[in-house]
């Protein structure tokens, strides 16, 4: 293999989600020509099903498919948690549509027949965007691994104390004593490896209210 090659991992693919083959199949040779990889589904139902590879990605989804439909599935894979960037494609788009797809953080809601350089703009912002998601994903990880060590009662004063609680406040607000308190911080301190407060409010601060909730199921 090449030197100079990136890693298979770190190659880009891009996801393809449209009911119509020839739509389907215009979008995947449009990215075959620029040298980006590509894969292709009928409906939401049989991507949701597929095994996708772990790699820099984005979405490419109509709105409008038997089934779930594009902005359905959107709000699905946020509800999980770590989805991909999406760019929606249709024929049948509206301003209501538009706005949901766009507050949901949507890469772009583009009209068919789309020009190749404007999909082409919004593939490589959204493939950007999930090289930096999974950046800092692999940056977290270890920090969302020792979070799921912490008891539901370590949880909540790490929590307190990244909000800058004292211990008797703590105390006061869980209604347990401040030597119960300090207990759990340096229970809290030594699963999360931390040295000082400092480290461990940064720590917890690194991490979106999505990776908290991730770590504490």
């Amino acid at each position: 293999m090449n030197a100079m090659m990136p890693a298979a991992s770190e190659t880009p693919i891009v996801i393809v989600v449209d009911d119509d083959p020839d739509i389907r199949t215009a979008i995947q040779e449009l990215l075959f020509s620029v040298g980006i990889d590509s894969r292709g589904f009928a409906s939401t139902r049989t991507m949701l099903e597929a095994e996708l590879d772990d790699r820099p990605s984005c979405m490419i989804l109509d709105v409008r498919m038997p089934g779930v439909s594009g902005l359905d599935l959107q709000a699905q894979l946020a509800a999980r948690g770590g989805a991909l960037p999406v760019i929606f494609l249709t024929a049948y788009g509206d301003i209501p549509m538009t706005v949901q797809a766009m507050k949901a953080g949507a890469i772009d809601f583009l009209t068919k027949p789309v020009r190749d350089q404007t999909l082409l703009d919004a593939v490589a912002i959204g493939i950007e965007r999930h090289r930096r998601q999974r950046a800092i994903a692999r940056r977290v990880k270890p920090q969302v691994e020792r979070i799921a060590t912490l008891t539901q009662r370590e949880r909540q004063v790490l929590d307190a104390v990244a909000q800058g609680r004292l211990n008797k406040q703590i105390a006061y607000e869980l209604g347990i004593s401040e030597i119960t308190v300090k207990a759990h911080r340096s229970s809290v301190m030594r699963k999360m490896q931390a040295t000082t407060v400092a480290d461990l409010v940064r720590s917890w601060g690194e991490l979106t209210p999505a990776l908290r909730e991730h770590a504490t199921l």
